[in-house]
């Protein structure tokens, strides 16, 4: 089975072919960086515009390179969100639109679902598992029990881990985007120099909450004024992130043992997955509990259609159609949604 995905929840316009779920035919990415660099974040006005201009040209980029016309399509998979609701109409109305015009069947996907999905793209994932989305928009711990079988266990209350990055990088005019950018000096500089504390909720919440972390950072850049060095800002700040992100993971890896329902592996999606940081601290506290990493490569931890096309195969043999009339939502899926609790 053949299936389309099409992918617009924030600033990439992507599409890709995907067959049975698992093998890549193709996987087209559109970017917008540059279109919002200046602005040192993305501007939703000027991202639903830019989809408009380019997503019938990916479409037909991911239909080519997967060498397949539209009759060979078994079905459309769509982003249904969270994202920039603007952005998700784009995507929803051209899906929409496609399937009834080729008479194909078509599916709306969870974003964050697919994140988690990504890894099965390029391996087997041992199910339950315990997965961590990082991206600009996201940072969320999920308990997968299976493909279509998520569990939310915990959220960002405020910022996310990605939009700190691209916020403190602007305010200090480092570059866009800004997780590359601090990756990049922090990979010569001490993590140790600058101090930082994690925020904590008073009711005992294992929630995330980066807004503390991006004052502090702010904070000490005033203090510091010229005698900030940069790079062991950079891998302070860094460290800090991926320390807390990593400590709440390891929260509910040993929860979840003691009360006897261990997970099998743990996942890894998101744009910010793709940090060399990230992917190291994950992969060693993975190795110290013989837990396997499933990690995705590339193109495949930032958005793409190919994540969509894939967790869209099961939603297509499992039977759970979108609804024409259904609309996008730009936070939580609506409840009562069949497949997306």
């Amino acid at each position: 089975m053949k299936v389309l995905g099409i992918e617009s929840s924030c600033d990439e316009t992507a599409a890709a072919v995907v067959e049975d779920g698992k093998r890549i035919l193709s996987n087209t990415i559109y970017s917008q960086i540059r279109l919002h660099r200046d602005f040192g974040g993305v501007v939703p006005e000027l991202a639903s515009r830019e989809h408009i201009k380019r997503i019938d040209g990916v479409v037909t980029v991911a239909l080519e390179e997967a060498g397949c016309s539209v009759e060979e399509i078994d079905g459309l998979a769509v982003t249904r969100g969270p994202g920039l609701i603007g952005s998700l109409l784009v995507g929803i109305s051209f899906a929409k639109a496609y399937s009834l015009a080729v008479g194909k069947p078509l599916v709306g996907v969870n974003h964050l679902f697919s994140h988690l999905y990504a890894p099965e793209l390029t391996g087997e994932i041992l199910y339950p598992a315990l997965g961590l989305i990082v991206s600009g928009g996201h940072t969320s711990l999920y308990a997968a029990d299976g493909v279509l079988k998520y569990r939310r266990l915990a959220r960002t209350r405020d910022d996310a881990a990605g939009e700190i990055l691209d916020k403190v990088s602007k305010e200090l005019r480092l570059g866009y985007p800004g997780g590359p950018v601090i990756e990049r000096l922090a990979s010569t500089g001490d993590p140790k120099r600058y101090p930082f504390t994690f925020p904590r909720f008073r009711d005992g919440s294992l929630d995330f909450s980066f807004s503390g972390l991006k004052s502090a950072a702010l904070r000490i850049a005033v203090e510091e004024g010229e005698r900030l060095k940069r790079e062991d800002f950079a891998a302070s700040f860094q460290n800090a992130i991926v320390e807390y992100m990593v400590e709440k993971l390891v929260i509910f890896i040993d929860q979840a043992a003691r009360e006897g329902r261990p997970y099998r592996s743990l996942l890894l999606g998101g744009g910010v997955a793709r940090n060399r940081r990230l992917r190291e601290r994950v992969l060693e506290e993975g190795e110290r509990r013989s837990l396997p990493v499933f990690l995705p490569e590339g193109d495949l931890c930032t958005d793409n259609g190919a994540m969509i096309a894939g967790l869209g195969f099961h939603y297509l043999t499992a039977g759970i159609l979108y609804p024409y009339a259904a609309p996008p939502y730009s936070r939580y899926e609506p409840k009562g949604y069949q497949g997306e609790c």
